[in-house]
């Protein structure tokens, strides 16, 4: 529902006026009754509002100086309906010029105020309509931006809607869960908390809202909002760059009641580049599964590697990474007891263990960058160190390095051998039979006795994307159809092909469709429906 506040210092006109209409049928909310501009404004300035109906003379602030006044330092987007008697009426003419949007007589009729009422409510609708195309719009030229696809018109788009002075860079924002292992628990559940997230973060950015968005991960699994940093925010904000990042984590924390985690990426020169930010996170998303868990993580941090007596168990290492190629479960075991035992011996200290834990790591993708050079090891890390971390076990710690040893060698196993992609028409079914379910590539490789790594893997060669985006689009068609073919009401058709969420629904509709679902409805049903007669 629309919040309207009603502004009069007569008060039994303000009364009049809540009572004389049924505003919940009319599809607002009277959010407040004041008594002038000056209480007004302070309102507008503290909380969301969507309609002020306001009279103009007014002790203290008119109606008129609220209006200028809201305007002139870009407060609010709220409707202004002025309240004027006959002789007033040139103050309601000077309000039009300022972007009023009606004004009303005194005494105020019921169907007047009703038609008004109606009017906004279209108007607003549209506006936001236009605004969540422009916000979509915005989104998908940055994510562009972030997987290196560079498109000069989508560039010169977001330079003349954003500030990107002073440096970039790109920021995953997460919650913090029981387990890092999200694909075990319910999608809908962790869609419903990046979207408090998104609208928290939008929220907070006010006008710079598109700088945040969800799903950036696309292709890996992640419910993290995006937020794309520049360094004009801080300069803006009147601080120092790590202030505002403080700062911002601070009052998101206050805003969800969520415990949050920032990917901080390395800094560039441009938007043009934030790819090679986002890499960075990437790689501190590997890293941060084996190391205890802070609120912020900064690139420049935690991949410095130490210059002095750094401490490199190489010879331990290197036996500990032939067992996994081997894939010797036993010697596993025993080669991580080595590796700690000798970390122990040696006084190694954290920056040590991370220098450690990275020449492990990147070795691994190594080896499997050599039996699979089209995949990315990067991807298949995050999702194998994931989905060893449970609870109860440290970051880093010797379980948690034993489990996530065990499943990577699983997965080079796998690798080697070349299983045949024939278990993905098993897989195909699967999704056709099932797909407003949970479905996960974790659920799947266990019904189906295969690593869930190697799974998604010969997947995307498979299809060309990831099983994630896969289901995704297979849902939208399918949603699509029901548009086509039913009188199903949105929210009905976005739970039937597997969305509790209704706004991520859309918001995948329209990243997919270019438009929403009442917007293809109407628009295809004079069409041939044999374009979605395939997934």
């Amino acid at each position: 529902m629309l919040k309207v506040i009603i502004v009069d210092d007569e008060q039994f006109i303000a009364q009049g006026l809540q009572a004389l209409i049924d505003w919940n049928a009319a599809g607002y909310e009277v959010a407040a009754v004041l008594s002038d501009g000056q209480e007004a404004l302070e309102y507008i300035k503290k909380l969301p509002v969507d309609l002020v109906i306001t009279d103009v003379m007014m002790p203290k602030m008119t109606g008129l100086e609220l209006l200028e006044t809201v305007r002139r330092e870009n407060l609010s987007n709220a409707g202004f309906v002025i309240l004027s008697g006959y002789s007033e009426f040139s103050y309601a003419q000077k309000a039009l010029r300022y972007g009023c949007i009606d004004y009303l007589l005194k005494p105020v009729e019921k169907q007047d105020l009703l038609s008004i009422l109606s009017k906004y409510n279209n108007i607003s609708q549209n506006s936001k309509m236009e605004e969540q195309y422009e916000l979509a719009y915005q989104a998908r030229c940055l994510i562009s931006l972030l997987f290196g696809k560079y498109d000069p018109h989508g560039v010169d788009y977001l330079h003349k809607h954003l500030d990107f002075s002073d440096g970039v860079r790109y920021i995953e924002i997460s919650a913090c869960h029981s387990s890092d292992n999200e694909d075990d628990d319910d999608e809908n559940h962790f869609r419903m908390v990046q979207r408090d997230l998104y609208q928290s973060c939008a929220q907070i950015l006010g006008e710079d809202r598109s700088r945040c968005f969800c799903d950036a991960s696309l292709d890996r699994v992640g419910y993290g909002i995006a937020f794309v940093y520049s360094g004009a925010l801080a300069r803006n904000a009147g601080c120092s760059e790590t202030q505002y990042i403080q700062d911002f984590y601070k009052k998101l924390g206050v805003s969800t009641q969520h415990e949050l985690r920032f990917l901080v990426g390395k800094k560039v020169d441009d938007i043009t580049t934030v790819s090679e930010s986002y890499d960075t996170v990437c790689g501190l998303k590997n890293l941060c599964a084996f190391r205890q868990q802070k609120s912020i993580y900064y690139y420049e941090e935690e991949l410095s590697v130490p210059q002095e007596r750094a401490v490199l168990c190489k010879d331990t290492l290197d036996q500990l990474i032939t067992a996994i190629e081997l894939n010797e479960q036993e010697r596993i075991g025993s080669e991580i007891d080595h590796l700690f035992a000798e970390m122990q011996q040696r006084g190694v200290h954290d920056k040590d263990i991370n220098l450690n834990l990275n020449y492990l790591l990147f070795r691994l993708m190594h080896l499997a960058s050599n039996l699979d050079n089209e995949a990315n090891q990067k991807e298949m890390l995050q999702f194998i160190s994931a989905q060893s971390f449970r609870e109860g076990i440290s970051r880093g710690s010797r379980q948690h390095l034993f489990r996530f040893a065990r499943e990577y060698a699983d997965y080079l196993s796998l690798l080697r051998k070349n299983i045949s992609i024939d278990i993905l028409d098993s897989i195909d079914k699967e999704i056709q039979e099932h797909y407003s379910e949970n479905l996960t590539l974790q659920g799947l490789g266990k019904k189906y006795y295969i690593n869930s790594a190697y799974l998604g893997q010969i997947f995307r060669k498979k299809y060309g994307q990831s099983f994630k985006n896969y289901l995704c689009s297979y849902r939208i068609n399918e949603a699509c159809r029901q548009l086509l073919y039913t009188n199903k009401q949105i929210g009905r058709i976005a739970e039937d092909v597997g969305y509790k969420d209704v706004d991520y629904f859309l918001c995948k509709f329209i990243e997919l469709k270019g438009c929403t679902p009442s917007h293809f409805r109407k628009s295809k049903t004079e069409k041939p429906h044999s374009e979605f007669a395939g997934k």
